[in-house]
């Protein structure tokens, strides 16, 4: 009799050093507990995630393939094959929910093409809870990643999402490389009509959170260092 096809979970973790079950359910713990197969993005990461909500799960028993942004997608469906062994197989993030601004999305597409369940997990999104914390239009918004590097290119695209968001009352979120932060604040101001809202999210769920929501003016005003702090910026005209 062959085996049930195990499930593919997608686990969530925490946005930086709060600890676990302050802001991930129950639930969450008792995947890892009974998970002994996993797809993340950094190993070391992951297994140090595992240890703090779980302490006591034997870590040489744990397997992982690594997903990032060089893994080839021929490796993908063999990171799936312990489900076809009968058992459960996690994907954990670095930050937050896999899938969402993550390289895990693409296991989980490959996991609908070979049948295996797929069963998302409740846990912290720093976009949803940047959207959520606001006060933009949460009934159409649109997340767009990273902007362009350079810096007039950056420019043009912070005008036209800036349109989009006057022209379909949508709010435009996105990130930008913590290091950078800074500069993508001054390259908003600068380039954002003066009346236009930004919010900026910065380090969400931690003791440190800031999360302000003021004219691209009021902000030209205003000093906050954002240097190395997981930061969201929205915008809505």
């Amino acid at each position: 009799m062959e085996p049930q096809t195990g499930n593919l979970y997608l686990i969530p973790c925490t946005l930086g050093d709060t600890p676990p079950l302050e802001v991930l359910p129950l639930l969450v713990k008792k995947a890892v507990e009974h998970i002994d197969h996993y797809i993340v993005e950094h190993e070391k990461n992951a297994r140090r995630f595992i240890k703090t909500i779980v302490p006591r799960k034997s870590q040489p028993d744990l397997h992982f393939s690594i997903i990032n942004k060089f893994t080839d997608d021929a490796e993908i469906p063999d990171m799936l094959a312990p489900c076809f062994l009968g058992h459960d197989v996690g994907v954990i993030s670095d930050a937050g929910c896999p899938g969402i601004a993550d390289p895990g999305a693409a296991v989980v597409a490959q996991a609908h093409l070979k049948g295996v369940k797929v069963v998302p997990l409740v846990g912290p999104s720093s976009i949803l809870l940047a959207m959520m914390a606001s006060g933009f239009n949460g009934q159409n918004f649109a997340f767009n990643g990273y902007l362009p590097i350079d810096k007039r290119e950056r420019k043009t695209e912070i005008k036209r999402l800036e349109r989009l968001s006057m022209d379909y009352d949508q709010s435009q979120s996105f990130i930008e490389t913590p290091y950078r932060n800074n500069q993508m604040l001054e390259s908003l101001v600068g380039a954002l009509q003066p009346q236009t809202k930004l919010c900026v999210a910065c380090d969400i769920t931690l003791p440190s959170e800031y999360i302000k929501t003021f004219t691209a003016e009021t902000w030209q005003k205003m000093k906050i260092d954002l240097n190395k702090r997981p930061t969201i910026f929205i915008i809505q005209k």
